[in-house]
């Protein structure tokens, strides 16, 4: 297979303007007629719908700490058949774990250097001109290997604001690709994980119509185009095998959190997932081999889940038989009783003895190594996993056995063990592999 030539949208740190770039490029080249493979660099599970949206096409995460050459061989084989790809960095473009995961330290430096994609830096110059040059240089010259492609000014205030800074970028020899214009509006809603989902976007075709249009009116996508760059081609690898032949996966609102790889490798195997709203008072599919609840906001629809009668009637009789599996948002709905931001009690399946709540907030963020105590669905007793946790809420009673030793990046344990009993296990940490064996 060839690859097709790519770029890595990247930043010096959060909060630059990168996702309004990234949605932006990617509508504007899908209406040039290109077809578009967006990629995530990084433990992200909100940012590849959004990016679904704008090409056209699932997007996917590379992550160098939790993934094997193996996998990310699988993931780089999914841009078969695209004209251009284009990864979406998390946090600066160096930034990482201190701990080496399976294949690097989780950097979208990494992950470019690994696909040979050039970066285009977005470079937020408010209250700077001249100086934002020195941050470019600062990141060209930090590892000379990475293919550098310039930058896109953003937050420029007005014309001679942008005239200075480019006389800077022109004095350090950085390519400016594209200078756009501070505007309030370009913001995508956010809450305590970072973005809204995309399904709950208010107008979400719309805002990437409009971030598409703004870019094309600042930026030079001919030259972006050129700056791509395709890398030496990877042995492509199968993605996970699915931990069932039938499964029915909880997808909602309150239950979206699943990396894409996961899924599409489980269909490609010849799994079935069959998808179940427990906001709509939904039960998983009777003739389903394995439910499984994924992570999501269930503490926004802590009420309408507790009262979903269908959903917990038919997760209770499939868990006498057969398997359930939540994560995060999902093993929290596995519990006895989630507590809201404003401390009211909501029953939930009660499958767990799990109570969880949000009222004094805790945050949890980080990867996870997972040695499991016993068995869950796709993984015998004594396999290590590799995940992310990012959640804010607080463990008030856990009775259960403990389903893992889990661990952080650094090898320090962490009590967040997940639990098990019966059928059911659950996990705090979203899955993204399992170690080879």
């Amino acid at each position: 297979m060839t690859n097709p030539p790519g770029l890595m949208i990247s930043a010096p740190a959060s909060g630059t303007g990168k996702t309004t770039v990234m949605l932006g490029l990617l509508r504007a080249l899908r209406d040039d007629g290109l077809v578009v493979q967006p990629y995530k660099s990084g433990p992200d599970y909100i940012d590849p719908a959004f990016h679904l949206a704008a090409a056209g096409r699932p997007s996917f995460n590379f992550d160098t700490w939790a993934m094997d050459a193996d996998l990310l061989g699988g993931i780089s084989g999914q841009q078969d058949g695209a004209d251009i790809c284009v990864a979406e960095g998390s946090m600066g473009l160096f930034d990482g774990v201190a701990t080496r995961g399976q294949s690097g330290f989780g950097s979208s430096a990494e992950t470019a250097l690994a696909m040979g994609w050039p970066v285009v830096l977005v470079i937020d110059v408010s209250g700077q001109a001249q100086s934002a040059a020195a941050t470019a240089l600062g990141f060209r010259m930090y590892n000379p290997d990475l293919p550098f492609a310039g930058v896109i000014l953003n937050r420029v205030a007005s014309p001679r604001h942008e005239r200075l800074t480019r006389v800077g970028m022109e004095q350090a020899g950085i390519t400016v690709l594209g200078s756009l214009p501070r505007r309030g509006d370009l913001k995508l809603p956010e809450r305590h994980l970072g973005l809204i989902q995309a399904v709950e976007h208010p107008d979400l075709e719309a805002a990437i119509a409009g971030y598409a249009e703004f870019l094309r009116e600042n930026v030079d996508l001919e030259a972006i185009r050129a700056a791509a760059k395709a890398g030496q081609a990877a042995p492509v690898h199968p993605l996970p095998l699915p931990p069932a032949q039938r499964i029915a996966l909880a997808r909602d609102a309150a239950f979206s959190f699943t990396y894409p790889h996961l899924l599409t490798g489980w269909r490609a195997a010849g799994a079935e997932i069959l998808p179940f709203s427990p906001l709509a008072d939904q039960a998983p599919d009777p003739t389903a081999d394995l439910v499984w609840l994924p992570g999501g906001y269930p503490e926004l629809h802590a009420g309408t889940l507790a009262s979903a009668a269908t959903f917990k009637a038919g997760l209770r009789k499939h868990a006498k038989t057969k398997p359930v599996h939540g994560e995060c948002g999902g093993y929290m709905a596995l519990g006895e009783v989630l507590i809201d931001k404003e401390g009211a009690r909501h029953e939930m399946a009660g499958l767990l003895g799990l109570v969880t709540s949000y009222e004094k907030r805790k945050f949890n963020l980080g990867y996870r190594r997972a040695v499991l105590a016993r068995a869950m669905p796709g993984f015998d007793t004594g396999t290590a996993l590799r995940g992310h946790e990012f959640h804010y809420s607080s463990i008030i009673e856990q009775p259960d056995a403990a389903l893992a030793a889990v661990f952080d990046a650094d090898g320090n344990p962490v009590t967040q063990t997940g639990s098990h009993k019966g059928n059911v296990t659950g996990t705090f940490f979203h899955l993204i592999t399992g170690e080879a064996t």
